[in-house]
């Protein structure tokens, strides 16, 4: 039971810095001696039974507790708690069988085998059919969800999805345990691209499609296959969990997990009083954090960026395109113009606390295709650069105002969304960049949107969301094609270009790169030199997770494919 769970999408997570537990919102450094891959909880010696850990969160889920339904990173953390992968992944990132084992000779046919006797915390017991009913919802044109990345390159999914066929063709069920799924062509990440996460046909086999987000095995009642099952939620307070008796895997230490959401200005309190016992941190919090005797900070390497993006336009989501050109921020000059007008080092020093680093690209350094600086342009913060290619852009002040016109004569406002929680740093850095964009004559306002709302206006192009702070989680197998291709939906920025789209996919086609990684690297790095030129977005800064354990609990380990299973978990008092 030493497997470690990664965030999925692809897996692929919203990581709106609020929420993002693991990396806090912001960057922060460990002591000596209070990090290291692999190493245990706080506690040391032989795991004890029984007992009851209160886990913090610092800002309310949204309350989707599926994982083919979820979209940001506090659900996420309360269904790791009672709910399992098929495969896990290990500390190189590495897919490893949970649930599911699997065998392949040509990375377009898999065959699955499950393990027997699982059960649900409804006593029933896990087949492969509820991975099929997972794999059809996802499909189902009422699907509301943003997980269809993950199921749409099974052969006859999209006939599926079109209302062409009834069922999908490259789902064969052998047997309860066994199953065939066959890809609409080779790939190098079939596997890691593929949607693990089954769902409880029966619970929710006779809920329309359309209504089970809605629905009370999504928002109140949600079963798993998980260590611990759901007992109670008092929605955007707490979730109170209880060890299942028939868990498939092993012994489970702890009797009782309680979650609790807790302000962000109370953190640093709560874990100083021990009201809690584990807390994803936010930089912000680990100067005060750091001289308590009773919590350890423990960082491990992050998978998490964060970016300044633009709307280039409107995508819709039934047919998957982008419908829709937005002109205002059309122009390469002007975005290049704004990466330099930022000192992203200075923004990074004061809001992160030393807990992240400027990044030029949107793909994190730990991963294996990330590209090497000295391929990209740097952007070194340039006022005056700023100032030169905006001038030559056309983009200068007409009425001695102090700010820019746009290349027409109109008025020109930089307006820029940043989404708003409990955590007092947000809207002082979403004031810094506006101001290092006013520095160069753009003139800019900030507008601080309630993080739920947030992120349901950027998903759906709201009119008011011009430019936006936003942050991804990066999962298992980098290839960024699920956040950057013009058919996906989470493209936030909408960006369109068929040539880097084009690098995606060819780095995922065997009959270009066979198996061989360093292939599949030279493409990526290509498609990072492109959009680092093109700036869809602006990059900001990569993260560390940084978590908060008090000394009592142990039996937790953390390593860049997240953390491990809580049925290891413990306390000593």
């Amino acid at each position: 039971m030493n497997k470690k769970s990664l965030f999925w999408l692809f897996a692929l997570v919203l990581v709106l810095s609020a929420f993002l537990a693991a990396c806090g919102d912001d960057d922060a450094s460990s002591e000596s001696g209070s990090e290291g891959e692999g190493a245990e909880g706080a506690a040391e010696g032989e795991p004890q039974k029984g007992g009851t850990l209160v886990y913090g969160l610092d800002a309310p889920p949204e309350g989707l507790y599926s994982s083919a339904f979820y979209g940001i990173a506090t659900d996420f953390e309360v269904i790791e708690l009672f709910d399992e992968a098929l495969i896990n992944y290990n500390e190189n990132l590495e897919p490893e069988p949970n649930v599911a084992s699997w065998e392949t000779e040509d990375n377009k046919v898999f065959n699955f085998t499950f393990e027997e006797g699982v059960k649900w915390h409804n006593g029933e017991e896990l087949t492969v059919n509820d991975w099929v009913f997972a794999l059809e919802t996802i499909a189902d044109p009422d699907y509301d969800g943003p997980r269809y990345a993950n199921v749409q390159t099974i052969e006859g999914a999209e006939a599926y999805r079109s209302g062409d066929a009834d069922s999908i063709s490259g789902i064969e069920v052998v047997s309860d345990y066994e199953i065939n799924i066959t890809f609409d062509e080779a790939r190098v990440n079939n596997l890691t691209n593929l949607w693990a996460y089954p769902l409880p046909e029966s619970v929710l086999g006779d809920v329309p499609v359309a209504e089970m987000s809605a629905s009370e095995w999504v928002r109140s009642t949600p079963i798993g296959i998980g260590p611990f099952k759901v007992d109670k939620i008092v929605p955007g307070e707490s979730v109170e969990f209880s060890k299942f008796d028939e868990y498939w895997n092993g012994d489970v230490n702890l009797d009782k997990i309680v979650l609790r959401v807790i302000d962000n200005s109370s953190v640093v309190g709560a874990l100083q009083n021990n009201d809690i016992d584990m807390i994803s941190l936010q930089p912000v919090s680990g100067p005060e954090v750091e001289p308590l005797e009773n919590v350890e900070i423990r960082t491990y390497p992050g998978l998490t960026y964060y970016y300044v993006g633009f709307k280039l336009g409107k995508f819709d989501n039934e047919s998957q395109t982008i419908t829709e050109e937005l002109p205002k921020y059309q122009s390469k000059e002007l975005r290049q113009a704004m990466m330099y007008a930022l000192n992203r080092q200075e923004w990074v020093d004061a809001f992160f606390f030393g807990y992240a680093d400027v990044v030029n690209k949107p793909v994190p350094s730990a991963h294996w295709n990330s590209a090497d600086d000295g391929e990209l342009i740097q952007y070194e913060y340039d006022p005056e650069k700023s100032k030169q290619m905006l001038d030559e852009a056309g983009y200068v002040d007409t009425n001695d105002d102090g700010f820019r016109e746009d290349p027409n004569g109109d008025e020109f406002v930089v307006k820029f969304s940043h989404y708003a929680t409990g955590n007092p740093t947000f809207e002082s850095r979403a004031q810094a960049i506006a101001q290092y964009f006013e520095a160069v004559g753009l003139r800019s306002e900030v507008e601080m949107v309630e993080v739920n709302l947030y992120y349901d206006m950027v998903e759906k192009d709201d009119a008011s969301i011009e430019t936006f702070f936003g942050g991804w989680g990066t999962g298992t197998d980098p290839d960024p094609s699920g956040l950057w291709k013009a058919d996906q939906l989470w493209n936030y920025p909408r960006y369109n270009n068929p040539e880097a789209d084009q690098l995606l996919d060819d780095a995922l086609d065997i009959e270009i790169v066979g198996t061989d990684q360093e292939k599949r690297k030279e493409l990526y790095v290509e498609w990072q030199k492109i959009v680092n030129e093109e700036l869809p977005m602006l990059y900001i800064a990569e993260l560390e997770e940084i978590k908060a354990l008090n000394t009592r609990v142990g039996g937790v380990e953390y390593d860049v494919s997240g953390q491990n299973s809580p049925a290891e978990w413990f306390v000593t008092e």
